[in-house]
């Protein structure tokens, strides 16, 4: 089968797409499946090029370019992807090395917000999803740096955000996550996903897409695959499933996100009851230095169950913890206070985030919950699910 990398079924379309932008700046008409860049685009694209920024920019197109002939060889040499086009000239190779320290170097340019805006214009953004859902053929290091890229390019720049909302961004992005679970086959190889590379950057492009945009916030916190991909990465498994834990970047990049989503300002109390089940999840398994040595997760989640609190939405998915929390809280800021010297000065960081919990579970009024119950499911989780906090319970 030959494929021009543009249209048609192949895999591989996102490559002729930046291909046929990069070749066509003058705002030449495309094909029919590929919506023609707007004059409003297309000035602002020559702007950003030409207006005192001349040398970045055109490092950028000849960055896209080299990568376009590299990543164009890797696409040949997949069964049936070859592109029949026996006179072009030979396209350079590059090493697999040499188009990371490539996609470092655009990450480096797109952080200036005016080179991100110029790189979504030339349609830089299917390119950069299309390259990491590539699994079978890119290697996992280019498809971990194009979503790094990604998330550069998007973090707090609405237009960007936007751009990726029109392209279903969420969807793609979780189906590169699950695509990604690590399988005993792969260990040691180039697909060995053990140590959590792709999916963590997942999940930091998913959360620089959404932060700061409240239609995007909202569109991640309703979508079921969206949420799915936070739980997973925070260790949210059923019995069934015999995954092993995910790495510690995973679980911190995953917590971040959950909180700036349930304590953002348009947060709702529905909001933060679509996330219960990760939150319980959070006060069970990262709260208790038996279950998690890490510090900095253990703090972020105190953070969490505070902010909950004070915001005063969605208080029962806390308060119904109430009970173990404080025994558990208690317990630790004994602990903490009986250190000295260096121990106690690392802890108290926690020891501020278990008095400060503990203030806000004391704080909380009957008409708090009262007015909270009203937002509850209808089908609260099952008791019996990986989510209930009986680890709080529990002690070495």
């Amino acid at each position: 089968m030959s494929s021009s990398g543009g249209g048609g079924n192949s895999p591989f379309a996102w490559l002729g797409l930046l291909k046929w932008s990069l070749a066509h700046q003058d705002g030449t008409r495309p094909s029919s499946d590929v919506a023609p860049m707007s004059e409003e685009d297309r000035k602002f694209l020559e702007s950003v090029m030409k207006d005192g920024i001349v040398d970045e920019g055109e490092r950028m197109k000849t960055i896209l370019t080299e990568l376009t002939e590299s990543l164009e060889t890797i696409r040949d040499s997949v069964p049936g992807e070859t592109e029949s086009n026996g006179g072009e000239q030979k396209r350079k190779e590059l090493s697999e090395d040499e188009i990371s320290d490539l996609l470092l170097e655009l990450r480096d340019i797109v952080e200036q917000i005016d080179y991100a805006r110029a790189f979504t214009a030339m349609g830089g953004l299917p390119f950069l999803i299309g390259c990491a859902s590539e699994n079978k053929a890119v290697p996992r290091t280019v498809r971990s740096e194009c979503l790094g890229v990604l998330a550069t390019l998007c973090q707090n720049n609405p237009p960007v955000q936007q751009a990726l909302i029109e392209m279903g961004h969420i969807r793609a992005l979780s189906n590169i996550y699950f695509g990604e679970y690590p399988k005993e086959d792969d260990a040691g190889g180039d697909a060995d996903e053990s140590d959590g590379m792709v999916r963590t950057r997942v999940i930091q492009a998913l959360s620089c897409s959404v932060r700061g945009h409240a239609a995007a916030e909202e569109l991640l916190s309703n979508d079921d695959d969206g949420r799915r991909s936070i739980e997973s990465g925070l260790g949210m498994h059923t019995d069934a499933e015999t995954l092993p834990k995910p790495p510690l970047k995973l679980r911190k990049r995953c917590m971040f996100l959950l909180r700036a989503l349930v304590t953002s300002d348009t947060a709702t109390e529905e909001r933060v009851e679509l996330f219960a089940p990760s939150i319980r999840y959070a006060a069970a398994a990262f709260l208790d230095i038996a279950l998690e040595p890490d510090a900095e997760l253990r703090e972020m989640s105190l953070e969490l169950l505070a902010e909950v609190l004070r915001r005063k939405k969605g208080v029962n998915v806390v308060v119904d913890l109430k009970g173990p929390l404080g025994v558990l809280g208690v317990q630790r800021v004994l602990a903490i206070k009986a250190l000295e010297g260096e121990e106690r000065e690392y802890a108290s960081v926690e020891l501020e985030g278990w008095e400060g919990l503990l203030v806000e579970l004391a704080k909380i009024r009957v008409t708090d919950t009262n007015k909270d119950s009203s937002a509850e499911p209808q089908n609260p989780p099952d008791s019996s699910s990986s989510d209930k906090p009986m680890l709080l319970l529990g002690g070495p």
